[in-house]
């Protein structure tokens, strides 16, 4: 059974930085790209990054690049976001999530090709 398990959120002051961290279990297959999303209240899940399988290939919603690096780590099975200049604007619940395959925009800025999401971590910046 593919857990995903988040961590690193909190509550940061508008220009700080969080490292978000999401480790993967019970992974019998060769996974494929990893993203994260995010959810503010009353809002719809929107994108925030994916990375291939490999590293080479990183996709940024506009509002994160910039800012926001995605990386992983595959021996760990464990993807980050470090998050940088947060603003008021970036708080919501922050989403990973595993597809089984690697993907090419504009699908794998959508919640389409994921398999596997986690239950997501806070993250909150003060104004």
């Amino acid at each position: 059974q593919v857990q995903l398990v988040e961590s690193g959120g909190g509550l940061v002051q508008a220009g700080g930085s969080l490292r978000l961290s999401c480790a993967a279990s019970g992974i019998t297959f060769r996974s494929g790209a990893m993203g994260w999303f995010r959810q503010a209240p009353g809002k719809e899940r929107e994108f925030v990054a994916a990375i291939s399988w490999s590293g080479s290939n990183r996709y940024y919603a506009n509002t994160a690049k910039g800012r926001f690096t995605i990386s992983r780590d595959n021996a760990k099975n464990t993807v980050y976001l470090q998050m940088n200049s947060l603003r008021p604007e970036d708080t919501a619940v922050y989403y990973c999530a595993l597809a089984r395959s690697d993907g090419l925009p504009p699908t794998i800025k959508t919640t389409q090709p994921y398999d596997y999401w986690g239950q997501g971590t806070q993250v909150t910046v003060s104004s």
